[in-house]
């Protein structure tokens, strides 16, 4: 891979051939890491596909960058090359909530926390993008960690908040279906985990989460 230094990285397996990355496992300077490689487009312009390239892993970069600092439970950014269109993230232990509710061992609590989750991140003045059941991780000492920041905006617009949630929801309604109730614990934890003083507020988000919510049935 060009631009990438071999002698500082040992891949185990892969994680995930998508579209539009290649996500693999392995040891970074001996750290246990995850190497997100963005994939060329053959149908795009390969200018324009190299400047989207550089453009997402840019912002998906500088957010994980800013949430470090603030202690936020997400991958740290160990190196990239924007050139070359690849990041090396740590690895999150644990696995992803999609496992856990098909084997019903999360609990209510957690849901909760994954709503708690949410909102620290929203007030921290940035959007997920891809809030589905596979980017959200439980560990075994049950902590919620949130994965690929790849869609991500900086933005504390409604409307995307908004979206985030409607996005779990929709997952949560196709694939965890048998899992009554799961939106509504996420939507308590996120309700909870409301400081006053930010805005928007937690409440305004849930609004217009409903607000989506009745749109997309309308539509449908």
């Amino acid at each position: 891979m060009a631009g990438l230094h071999f002698q500082y990285w040992d891949e185990s397996e892969i994680i995930h051939e998508g579209a539009e990355a290649r996500v693999t496992s392995g040891l970074w300077l001996g750290i246990p890491a995850v190497l997100k490689a963005r994939r060329k487009r053959g149908y795009r312009h390969p200018q324009l596909d190299a400047r989207l390239t550089k453009s997402r892993i840019s912002v998906e970069a500088k957010i994980l960058s800013r949430l470090q600092p603030n202690n936020f439970p997400s991958p740290r950014l160990l190196e990239l090359d924007l050139e070359a269109g690849w990041m090396v993230l740590s690895r999150i232990n644990g696995m992803p909530i999609y496992e856990s509710l098909i084997n019903e061992s999360v609990s209510e609590k957690e849901l909760e926390m994954v709503g708690h989750t949410i909102r620290n991140l929203h007030e921290l003045g940035f959007s997920h993008g891809d809030l589905t059941t596979h980017n959200i991780m439980i560990d075994a000492n049950r902590k919620i960690s949130l994965l690929d920041f790849g869609l991500s905006r900086i933005s504390a617009e409604l409307e995307h908040f908004g979206q985030d949630l409607q996005v779990l929801n929709e997952c949560l309604s196709a694939s965890h279906s048998d899992f009554d109730g799961a939106i509504e614990m996420v939507i308590s934890g996120y309700r909870k985990a409301s400081t006053p003083i930010i805005t928007p507020s937690a409440e305004s988000v849930i609004s217009r989460f409903n607000d989506i919510r009745n749109r997309v049935r309308y539509l449908g």
